[in-house]
């Protein structure tokens, strides 16, 4: 979907529980300042093993989030890198230290998501929740595209749905969101007659048919298993390596695989939701998948990883794609360069051929 990330973490962490019995708000100031004064007390929660924190400023946060790194002492002759943020989401926090917890005894951590090595709900009395992960070397993914890295990102996801299933039943899940696909659909129609798109008459028929058929498109869609908490933000920049440890053997173990980060949007759903995630940002760019489908090769790391693949997931694969593309109009802001704009109208017109519409 087009849906600007911010606004989906904003949305996902309202849902979110609060933590019980916390009540008060952190003082207002901005993020820089509030976690430079907030930072004494954080080094007291974690016993005096976090050193100073050096805070910084992503590019890719929102709101008053503030991300440092500093050095955590594990024993008394052993630190490691680690990242400090706070204050961070209820979803983040929760689905970051349930998939991220890992024993002080073990020396390395080879999860899908970073080891955490402190964490809390509350800061100084106040209601904020913060973090203390191991810090990943290198940079993201997306800046080293290879298939490798494709396939190891989607092997991560593998790994998260069988680690998120372990920690939280899916039969637990609040009932996911319901996309309002047919006033998407009519925006996207508006929009395509107000911006004189390239195509207009292909996106005008092809968007007229998709309305249609999209009450039958809709029951089978909101009929699908809701079977994985869905990672929700599944791409490269949301993905780095662990670097490898070398075995007895020599050997290198899995603590050289792919890392997920940036947990804000994790949501129950059906796992072929991460795979077209990632699919569709490339729709105009296939060949940076390298060949690589993502959902039969999320389908291969599920079933050798024990995870059901039973139901016709790629009958759900298509359908799925077909919603999408048909709302690309809708969102031309975020989605509106030409050339993907195209790839969209393609997608969407191979896509009813397959299901015979």
């Amino acid at each position: 979907m087009g849906e600007g990330a911010t606004d989906k973490r904003e949305a996902a962490n309202a849902a979110a529980s609060p933590s019980p019995g916390l009540h008060r708000s952190p003082p207002q100031a901005d993020s820089g300042s509030l976690a430079a004064m907030l930072c004494p007390v954080l080094q007291s929660a974690c016993e005096g093993r976090l050193s100073p924190v050096q805070w910084f400023r992503s590019a890719w946060q929102a709101g008053g989030a503030s991300t440092g790194t500093a050095t955590y002492q594990l024993t008394p002759t052993r630190s490691i890198d680690v990242v400090v943020k706070l204050p961070v989401g209820p979803l983040e926090y929760q689905w970051t230290t349930r998939v991220g917890a890992c024993e002080p005894a073990v020396e390395h951590h080879t999860g899908p998501t970073p080891r955490v090595l402190a964490a809390g709900a509350e800061l100084g009395g106040y209601d904020l929740a913060w973090l203390v992960v191991e810090k990943l070397a290198g940079q993201p993914l997306s800046a080293m595209l290879s298939h490798d890295a494709v396939q190891g990102l989607l092997h991560a996801a593998a790994v998260w749905y069988k680690a998120a299933a372990d920690v939280r039943d899916i039969a637990d899940c609040t009932p996911p969101k319901r996309e309002n696909w047919a006033d998407l659909i009519a925006r996207g129609r508006e929009a395509v007659r107000d911006n004189s798109l390239p195509d207009e008459q292909r996106w005008n028929e092809a968007l007229k048919h998709v309305q249609r058929v999209l009450p039958r498109l809709v029951q089978h869609w909101e009929a699908r298993r809701i079977n994985t908490w869905c990672h929700g933000d599944l791409h490269p920049g949301n993905a780095m390596l662990r670097a490898p440890v070398p075995g007895a053997n020599g050997d290198t173990s899995a603590a050289g695989r792919c890392v997920l980060i940036d947990l804000a949007l994790v949501h129950a759903g059906h796992w072929v939701e991460d795979a077209l995630y990632l699919e569709r940002l490339f729709w105009a760019k296939p060949d940076m998948l390298f060949g690589i489908k993502p959902v039969a090769t999320v389908a291969r790391f599920r079933r050798e990883l024990g995870l059901d693949t039973s139901d016709d997931y790629g009958s759900i694969a298509l359908l799925r794609r077909t919603l999408m593309a048909a709302t690309v109009p809708a969102f031309l802001e975020h989605e509106g360069h030409p050339k993907y704009v195209r790839s969209a109208l393609d997608v969407l017109e191979r896509s009813m051929r397959s299901m015979g519409l």
